[in-house]
């Protein structure tokens, strides 16, 4: 890890003006950021006629049963292939913060549920390994992952036609993180209103919020390569668990 670059250390008064300086700009960026969000509901929706198909715990469904009864709908893509043992380190550190905002956004009128392209049964262990309890779905079989952007073919990937983020892609990886939000009126007609990718996804990291409070940040210089499954990193030197 990085150290912090030398800082000027100053009175508590001093350290007291300038903080009061900095939070005139985090207003304005809340003040942005609000406005952000009220253009990002003011969107225009795309009508979703095609009949994608599901599997998951509760048999074969359709986009209209993954509401559960509310009118809106989030999904995030997560990065799981057929034939893969593991799921992407990035969507499971995403997916480590599903169930607490789970707990709550169930009672506020909001579906959240994860789908990935491999068969059902290729990532059971894997999430039974992870712990989680979201409702974690398959889209293997249909086009849903090709639709919304998040599994490239192999064809496009070779001729170069590939598109990610709303613009032409490099990427040589298949499958890619998303999200996309769907909401379902009285009469049962669903609608798409918002998909993001890439850096749009960190609004669904707690974890960076943190790290984006510290002398060091994310300190990420070599990309996300230091975040692990959370079963996978080793205990910090000279800590205990709460139970030793």
């Amino acid at each position: 890890m990085n150290s912090v670059h030398p800082h000027k250390v100053v009175s508590r008064e001093e350290w007291l003006a300038a903080r009061q300086q900095h939070l005139i700009h985090e207003k304005a960026f809340t003040r942005e950021r609000d406005k952000l969000s009220a253009e990002r509901r003011a969107l225009p929706w795309v009508k979703v006629d095609k009949n994608y198909l599901f599997e998951g715990p509760d048999g074969r469904q359709n986009l209209a049963d993954l509401f559960a009864g509310n009118s809106q709908l989030i999904i995030y893509h997560f990065m799981f292939a057929k034939g893969w043992e593991e799921g992407c380190h990035g969507c499971s550190f995403v997916s480590d913060h599903i169930d607490g905002a789970n707990q709550h956004l169930a009672h506020h009128d909001i579906s959240l549920v994860v789908v990935s392209h491999a068969p059902l049964a290729e990532f059971q262990a894997f999430r039974k390994r992870m712990g989680w309890q979201f409702k974690w779905v398959s889209s293997a079989g249909s086009d849903f992952n090709a639709d919304y952007k998040v599994t490239i073919s192999e064809q496009e990937l070779a001729d170069g036609t590939a598109t990610y983020n709303y613009e032409k892609s490099t990427s040589t990886e298949g499958e890619l993180p998303g999200l996309s939000v769907f909401y379902r009126n009285d009469a049962g007609e669903i609608f798409h209103t918002y998909s993001t990718y890439a850096r749009g996804l960190d609004l669904l990291v707690g974890a960076y919020n943190y790290l984006d409070l510290t002398p060091k940040g994310r300190n990420e210089e070599q990309g996300m390569k230091w975040v692990r499954h959370h079963d996978r990193y080793e205990t910090a030197p000279g800590t205990k668990h709460c139970c030793e």
